[in-house]
């Protein structure tokens, strides 16, 4: 085995309900524009990959705010208040990492693993959670910290994972992506990688048939439900 790499919402902390989408209403809170995504729109919505790309999914269906007349400003200005609010969320504390992810780094830096974030998130947002959640001793364990404004073209196109591949020089079938969405999924097995699935509320009723395997999270003592040890084992068999 050669790297571990992490999507970052979902994966890392459980942020799309009381994180993106509390922040994405703030936003327009702020702006002054009558729109509030409950929790169930949301969760439609994140079948849309980006938050730029999600505003315009939204706005082109349900109409733009008419004291707007530059739709293009208009969402870059909401989703840079949008991620002021985010990080003011995870400064607060109140999204604290999932289970296991501790533990399944510490046990990658043990083994001398390539460890790498690859996000549809914008690079502050990851950098935020990373170094406030992680600590600095785990984060500059990572070769690699990519983000959704330094691609093109969003999961589930593997852009994102294809330039992991050239930033680590890595192979992917001896490479293991943990993400959280089938959008991450296709990504990574699009990409050539193995995929563990670690579901959460808004994506347990997605088709994860892909998948190498799926937990509902990788979990620490004494309910660890995945291992470095299992993950090594498996791609070992795999390329027998």
């Amino acid at each position: 085995m050669e790297a571990l790499i992490f999507d970052c919402d979902g994966v890392l902390v459980d942020t799309e309900k009381d994180g993106h989408r509390v922040a994405f209403n703030m936003a327009f809170a702020d702006r002054g524009i009558n729109a509030v995504w409950s929790v169930e729109e949301y969760k439609n919505l994140l079948k849309i990959a980006g938050g730029k790309e999600r505003m315009k999914y939204y706005f082109d269906r349900k109409g733009w705010p008419s004291q707007f007349r530059d739709h293009e400003q208009l969402i870059l200005g909401l989703q840079e208040h949008k991620t002021r609010f985010f990080m003011q969320l995870i400064e607060s504390g109140k999204l604290p990492l999932r289970s296991g992810i501790r533990r399944i780094i510490d046990e990658a830096i043990a083994n001398n693993l390539k460890l790498a974030f690859c996000s549809t998130s914008n690079e502050k947002s990851v950098l935020l959670i990373v170094d406030l959640l992680l600590g600095q001793e785990r984060a500059v364990k990572f070769q690699a910290i990519l983000a959704g404004d330094m691609v093109s073209r969003k999961k589930p196109d593997p852009e994102i994972y294809t330039l992991c591949i050239d930033r680590l020089k890595i192979n992917p079938i001896n490479s293991m992506v943990v993400e959280d969405s089938r959008n991450g999924l296709i990504a990574a097995k699009t990409a050539g990688f193995n995929c563990l699935i670690t579901t959460n509320a808004y994506t347990a009723d997605e088709d994860f048939s892909e998948a190498d395997l799926r937990v509902d999270e990788l979990g620490d003592a004494p309910d660890v439900q995945i291992t470095i040890k299992a993950l090594i084992k498996l791609i070992r068999d795999k390329n027998k």
